[in-house]
Formats: structure tokens, C-alpha cells, sequence
């Protein structure tokens, strides 16, 4: 596959994130732990409920917010790769995302790790992009930080 073949997959994955998304809606019902974000810079905002597994990690996540289709886009796919992870495998994917955020376009992502998520790699080469597709990411290491 060529790598404007793969481009086009990608931006594809990132508009069909942004229209249908999963893991929208909050579930309050058994939230272990919720944060809000905003972006001052352009208003995408998003709070984030964490759902807490029997072994003491994160079943699943729940979101709701408003942006642009990156961020929108970045929550749902986050909400995709998080399910039944340990804090110590949230915290890795975080960090995986955080640096593809950081490679200003150098790393393709660790798709075994960031499933889907790699598709987002090319915001990294926008710097005023960035905050938007870190938003929800933030919102749930900050979650993190304050569960039970």
C-alpha cells in the first residue's frame, strides 16, 4: 500500500471516528472517576467517565464533548482501545500517544498498542492540532489520577 494510499485510509478512519462515535453518551451509573477538558485555543471540549473492571482497572470509558472532527475523532478511538486495561496499560498507551503527538510526523504509532488510533499520527505535523486530538487523552490520564 502506497503511502498516499495510506493517508487516505487514515483520514477515512478519522472522518467515520468524528461521525459515528463510539463510546459517546456519559454512563454515570458506575464512574470510578471523570474529568473535563477544554481548549482554550479553539473551544473542543470533552468530559470523560471512567468505568472500573472487576480486576481494579478500566473496563471501559465514557464521553461526551464537542470539537472539531479530530478531537471528536481521537475520543472515539480511544474509547476503542480502552477496555479492560490495567492502570499500568492505560498509562503505556498514553505515553505511545503522547509521543506520536510529539514526532512532528517521524512515527507511524505502535498499532499493536494505539490500535486505530495510529491513524491520527499525521496531526502530529500540525502543532496547532495537537491539543485537539490530545484533549480526551488528557481528560483520562487526569481521570486516572483521580480514581477510587
Amino acid at each position: 500500500m502506497s503511502s498516499s494510499d495510506l493517508q487516505n485510509l487514515y483520514q477515512q478512519v478519522i472522518v467515520d471516528h468524528a461521525k459515528q462515535k463510539h463510546g459517546y453518551g456519559l454512563r454515570d451509573d458506575d464512574a470510578a472517576a471523570s474529568s473535563h477538558q477544554l481548549n482554550p485555543t479553539c473551544g473542543d471540549e470533552v468530559t470523560l467517565n471512567l468505568h472500573p473492571s472487576a480486576s481494579g482497572g478500566v473496563a471501559s470509558i465514557s464521553w461526551e464533548g464537542h470539537g472539531c472532527s479530530i478531537s471528536t475523532a481521537s475520543a472515539s478511538l480511544l474509547s476503542d482501545i480502552v477496555s479492560d486495561d490495567s492502570r499500568d496499560e492505560i498509562t503505556a498507551k498514553i505515553a505511545a500517544f503522547r509521543e506520536l503527538m510529539q514526532s512532528k510526523g517521524t512515527l507511524d504509532g505502535d498499532e499493536e498498542l494505539l490500535g486505530d488510533a495510529v491513524a491520527l499520527a499525521g496531526v502530529s505535523k500540525y502543532v496547532t492540532r495537537i491539543k485537539c486530538a490530545m484533549l480526551p487523552w488528557v481528560a483520562l490520564e487526569d481521570a486516572l489520577t483521580h480514581t477510587r
